[in-house]
C-alpha cells in the first residue's frame, strides 16, 4: 500500500511538472511565419479601444512592438516612421504595440504623438506572450488575413548608415507584389520587453 501511494504520489508530481513545462512552452510559442494572428483589443494610447480588425491594412498589417526608453527603438524611430508613410498608401497599415511593464500610460502617449503610426498599450504583456515577442524593436508582418509572412529584425545593423539589407522592406514588397519573400524570419535584436511577471522574480 505504501509502494502504491508512493508510486501514485510520484506520477502526480511528474504530470505537474509536465504540465507546467507544456505551459511554458505554449505562453513562449512564437506567432511563427504561416501562422494566423487571431483578432485582438487593446487600449491605444489615448484610452480608445481599438482591435487588429479595426486598424488592419487592406493587404496587410505590419506589427512593430516598440518602446519610449530602448535605445535600439530611438536609432530606429524614424525608420519605422518613414516604413508607416512609404506603404500606408498601398494598404500596408504600421501599429506600435508597447508591452513594457515598466513604462508608464504618460510616456507612451508623449512618444505616440512624435510617430506616423497608432501605439497600442498592451498591460500584462499578454499579446507580447501571444505573439512570442521578446524585443523592441521586433516585428511580424502580416498578410491581408492576418497571416504571419515575415518575423523580425527591420534591418541589419542599428546604425542607419551602415545598413546593408533591408529584410522588412524586402518581405513587404514581395507580398505586395505576390513574390514568395526571401527571407521570412530573421532574429530581432534590441532591448528586451519588460514584461510584469519579471519584475517578481
Amino acid at each position: 500500500m505504501k509502494k502504491f501511494s508512493a508510486f501514485m504520489l510520484a506520477l502526480a508530481v511528474s504530470l505537474v511538472v509536465l504540465s507546467g513545462l507544456v505551459f511554458n512552452r505554449a505562453a513562449n510559442a512564437n506567432a511563427s511565419v504561416g501562422s494566423t494572428v487571431a483578432d485582438f483589443k487593446l487600449s491605444d494610447s489615448n484610452g480608445k479601444e481599438q482591435s487588429l480588425t479595426s486598424l488592419k491594412g487592406k493587404k496587410g498589417t505590419l506589427l512593430v512592438f516598440y518602446s519610449t526608453r530602448c535605445p535600439w527603438v530611438k536609432a530606429y524611430a524614424e525608420r519605422i516612421n518613414q516604413i508607416a508613410k512609404d506603404y500606408q498608401a498601398k494598404g500596408i497599415n504600421v501599429v506600435g504595440i508597447n508591452s513594457n511593464y515598466t513604462e508608464t500610460e504618460e510616456d507612451i502617449k508623449t512618444n505616440a504623438a512624435t510617430l506616423s503610426f497608432p501605439m497600442l498599450v498592451d498591460k500584462g504583456s499578454k499579446i507580447a506572450d501571444q505573439l512570442g515577442a521578446g524585443h523592441t524593436p521586433e516585428t511580424f508582418l502580416l498578410d491581408s488575413v492576418n497571416k504571419v509572412v515575415y518575423h523580425g529584425a527591420i534591418d541589419n545593423n542599428k546604425d542607419e548608415s551602415m545598413v546593408t539589407k533591408k529584410f522588412l522592406r524586402d518581405a513587404i514588397d514581395a507580398t505586395l507584389e505576390g513574390r514568395a519573400i526571401e527571407k521570412a524570419d530573421v532574429p530581432a535584436i534590441g532591448c528586451t520587453i519588460k514584461r510584469p511577471q519579471a519584475q517578481k522574480q
